[in-house]
């Protein structure tokens, strides 16, 4: 089992709905966030393109932040998901340095806080809660070994791309293009 996240940059309108939902369903401070929009402009006038895309932990199958954590508070759990567990972490602020995509902060309470997929919504067989409320439905979520889940067949149909891919994280949120 291995979770993914597709995200179609061609359907994403940046209205933030993932952005509230995640902190409603996390319970997230007021001024943090676990994910983000991000808003990108390419080319030269009056050629210009612009993508919109919703950012967060990519939840990297070689992930620097779980490496780098000297007391074992970063790690995987099932499906590939990167967790903190607060009580073992001591906010050193190693794993934040170490992450090419600034997905992680620290939290109020001393301990750094990221995206975790959800993790307690898909024990219970429903979605992150990002992609559950996503009014255009451009987020796809699911097993990247099982070929009939949603992450795999939009895959499969698409172009894609992930960020920063030099890095060698592996990261497994994937943009659609």
């Amino acid at each position: 089992m291995r979770y993914a996240m597709a995200i179609d940059t061609k359907k994403c309108v940046g209205c933030g709905d993932c952005v509230v939902a995640c902190q409603t369903e996390n319970n997230v401070p007021i001024g943090y966030c676990r994910d983000w929009i991000v808003e990108v402009t390419d080319g030269t006038y009056p050629q210009l393109e612009i993508e919109i895309r919703s950012e967060r932990c990519n939840h990297c199958d070689n992930s620097p932040c779980v490496r780098c954590c000297p007391t074992g508070a970063s790690h995987y759990i099932e499906g590939g998901i990167v967790k903190v567990t607060p009580h073992k972490c001591i906010g050193c602020g190693a794993c934040i340095a170490s992450c090419p995509y600034d997905a992680r902060y620290s939290h109020p309470d001393g301990y750094v806080d990221k995206c975790t997929f959800c993790d307690h919504r898909i024990k219970q067989g429903q979605q992150p809660a990002c992609v559950a409320v996503c009014p255009t439905k451009c987020m796809y979520f699911g097993d990247l070994d099982d070929p009939n889940s949603d992450v795999s067949n939009v895959l499969k149909k698409r172009k894609y791309k992930t960020l920063i891919p030099e890095a060698g994280t592996k990261p497994q949120v994937y943009y659609l293009i």
